[in-house]
């Protein structure tokens, strides 16, 4: 697969899925996460998947300090509804990697594995993104700062020329790299940034 080269660099995410276990899909249930992942996902890659990919990942660490996360077990809210902003986005790779959904989610076996309603939108939550463990209550909330990695300036113009269609290939071609350098910048060089994904401490 041609990708740039930088998506393989990127901090990974192990979690424990019981259901997988439990159906055979993954003997142990370890299930690893890659940013590659959640590009496949997103059918792209922009300072949005990252940020929620890195979101994602500072809640998970923080909700089970030295502990692998238990996908599946963790409540995930959202400030803003489903539809606004970017936010549909964001829920999609934090929905990949905890595996809360909504509605459409997976009813469970017996009582066991629900994954349906594990996620809101529209709440009252203090920052962006609320996770909750459903084991203990312990929670974390978080919101991201894609701003404090800038772009590139010469990306706007070049931009403007491709919507424009008046763009010549290699222009196009470089507004694909000025891009993806910043998603690069946010998630190697940023990747704990406090400053970049904001977090209160989690609580019982």
């Amino acid at each position: 697969m041609n990708h740039p080269a930088f998506f393989d660099q990127v901090p990974s995410i192990t979690v424990h899925d019981g259901l997988a276990e439990f159906l055979g899909a993954f003997g142990d249930g370890m299930i690893t996460y890659r940013y590659l992942d959640a590009v496949r996902l997103a059918g792209h890659s922009c300072p949005t998947v990252a940020g929620a990919y890195l979101m994602t990942r500072r809640a998970l660490a923080m909700l089970y300090p030295d502990q692998t996360p238990e996908r599946g077990a963790v409540q995930v809210r959202f400030s803003s509804p489903l539809d606004e902003g970017v936010t549909g986005v964001i829920s999609s790779v934090v929905g990949l990697i905890t595996g809360a959904a909504g509605l459409g989610g997976f009813k469970g076996i017996g009582r066991d594995f629900r994954r349906q309603n594990l996620m809101y939108f529209a709440c009252a939550v203090e920052s962006e993104v609320c996770f909750e463990r459903t084991d203990n209550g312990a929670s974390v909330q978080l919101a991201m700062h894609m701003n404090r990695v800038e772009a590139d300036p010469r990306g706007g113009a070049l931009l403007k020329k491709i919507l424009a269609g008046v763009a010549a290939p290699q222009e196009a071609g470089e507004f694909a790299t000025l891009w993806q350098d910043r998603v690069k910048r946010i998630l190697l060089e940023h990747a704990d940034d406090p400053a970049l994904i904001t977090a209160t401490e989690a609580m019982v």
